[in-house]
């Protein structure tokens, strides 16, 4: 008993360690984190939005239909870059579903992974997710380059990007809701 007096903080610290080495636990924990510090993303300043010029990217939806990101050219869209094995990705999901959730029917939702379909579709119907879900085998219009996963782009109908935010974010907020009812109406 007095070596746990003693030592306490040492073995605090070390389960600590050991919960995130520990992959069912280190994800969690992960995921956890990212929510808490998942802001609302910011809008871009006019003049320096970037605008989509190219929509030809084809893509695979999670029931294996082909389809062309061109069919959203003068829509609203909303574009999310991530993987089922990405904390931050896993994070932020339960928000995009809020959000697809109330604006499915009027903003076009790509959420868009390079995993198997398999993998991807179990982890849909793991977390009872109904997102419209594509695969990619190439790179988006360069306008939608991206380096870091999650990474979501909320583009205009006039193809202007404007939202762009790597990292875990709260897209349900009152902040980006308001923005897509100012882009619905223009």
């Amino acid at each position: 008993m007095k070596f746990l007096k003693k030592h306490w903080s040492n073995l605090v610290f070390l389960v600590a360690i050991v919960l995130l080495i520990l992959p069912q636990t280190r994800v969690p924990i992960q995921v956890f984190v990212q929510r808490l510090i998942a802001w609302s993303p910011s809008e871009i300043a006019s003049e320096e939005r970037v605008t989509v010029t190219e929509y030809d990217w084809p893509l695979q939806t999670h029931t294996r239909e082909e389809v062309n990101f061109s069919r959203s050219e003068g829509s609203v869209v909303l574009v999310n870059f991530w993987a089922s094995w990405c904390p931050p990705c896993i994070a932020e999901m339960p928000s995009l579903q809020k959000l697809h959730n109330d604006y499915g029917d009027v903003v076009d939702f790509y959420f868009v992974t390079t995993e198997e379909l398999t993998v991807v579709n179990q982890f849909l119907q793991k977390k009872s997710y109904q997102l419209p879900v594509y695969v990619s085998g190439q790179r988006p219009p360069a306008a939608m380059d991206y380096q870091s996963l999650p990474t979501t782009f909320l583009i205009s109908k006039e193809g202007k990007i404007v939202m762009r935010k790597e990292g875990a974010a709260d897209w349900n907020s009152e902040k980006v809701r308001e923005t897509i009812a100012l882009l619905l109406a223009e």
